[in-house]
């Protein structure tokens, strides 16, 4: 079970190339159990379980893994062939390499190009043709795909130094820093992800049964549910835990837990553009969406369990996430909104 949350932005964005085949975004929602009234919230977020089966459900739907925002379809079963492609590499390079060589077979293609200057690597965007991505959707899929499938195949985060765009900087912006988990720069030459050319010479761990198994539910977790231990982020919120009725853990003793200095975990956690009251925040907001998914609980043992004495105070906080109350947000889940 995952309590983190997706942004209604990227749920909105993951529907427009199947809106534009004429497929019903209502019914797709429905498919992958997400109540259209939710998405009236301006601030909604559904759950990473969630926006993973829409992945899936608008893939099945479309009959193509750019969702209808490619310059061409790719049928289903491409990525897929490309991941029984690269888990025979032997290093990080070898992957990065053969997946792109299996990428311009098609045409027009749409793949990341490796480039190794001194000791950086780049991973670099290349679509050729023209795209239907209003949204930048696919452009980010594409990112965080081949990074995340990259970590996952070494068994251990390749941790970017910087993620750039060619666009100017979206409205859901801030959504990036929590993506990316590193320095963003928009409107630049290209768009392109930086990190240490030492990850290049990392050995794939994974074997053919593991991927097989990984590929059930791939890439659709990987655009929904990042490997939490793969980032300092990831592992606070796995020491924090999810029971707030008992005391936080405080900075100091987490940063003994993961065998660092105070100083230097927070500089850690501010090369991943957050800090440690915000990763609490956040983590206390994708708790109460959670329990609030479960018309059984009252909101008020909801507050006590995301940690406040008060109901009020928790009325306030939740407002100040998500722009609605707690009974708004319910209501929203339920298809009840006039």
């Amino acid at each position: 079970m995952s309590t983190l949350t997706v942004s209604r932005h990227f749920v909105e964005a993951s529907l427009s190339g199947a809106e534009r085949l004429g497929l019903d975004s209502r019914a797709l929602l429905q498919e992958a159990g997400i109540s259209p009234d939710l998405l009236r919230i301006e601030m909604a977020r559904v759950s990473s379980d969630q926006f993973s089966k829409l992945m899936q459900v608008i893939w099945q739907r479309t009959g193509d893994e750019f969702m209808g925002m490619g310059p061409r379809r790719a049928r289903s079963g491409t990525f897929a062939t490309m991941c029984a492609l690269v888990v025979g590499c032997q290093t990080l390079e070898e992957v990065y390499q053969q997946a792109f060589r299996f990428s311009r077979l098609f045409e027009p293609m749409v793949s990341m190009e490796l480039e190794i200057f001194g000791d950086r690597a780049r991973l670099v965007t290349r679509i050729e043709g023209s795209i239907h991505d209003p949204d930048y959707f696919l452009r980010e899929s594409i990112l965080v795909i081949w990074h995340r499938l990259g970590s996952w195949l070494i068994g251990q985060p390749v941790e970017l130094e910087k993620a750039e765009f060619d666009y100017p900087r979206p409205d859901h912006g801030d959504e990036y820093r929590h993506i990316f988990h590193c320095p963003l720069a928009f409107e630049s030459g290209c768009t392109a992800l930086t990190f240490s050319k030492r990850f290049l010479s990392a050995p794939v761990i994974r074997d053919k049964p593991e991927m097989r198994q990984f590929l059930k539910t791939s890439p659709a977790d990987l655009l929904s549910r990042p490997d939490e231990s793969n980032t300092w982020t990831g592992r606070i919120r796995g020491l924090i835990g999810r029971d707030f009725s008992k005391p936080m853990p405080d900075f100091d003793w987490i940063a003994q837990e993961l065998h660092t200095s105070p100083q230097t975990l927070r500089r850690r956690l501010k090369q991943e553009n957050t800090s440690f009251q915000e990763i609490k925040d956040l983590l206390r907001r994708d708790m109460a969406i959670y329990y609030l998914a479960h018309p059984e609980m009252p909101i008020n043992d909801i507050a006590e369990r995301v940690g406040f004495t008060e109901p009020s105070t928790f009325h306030r906080a939740f407002k100040k996430w998500t722009g609605v109350t707690p009974g708004a947000w319910r209501e929203g889940e339920r298809g009840d909104l006039v």
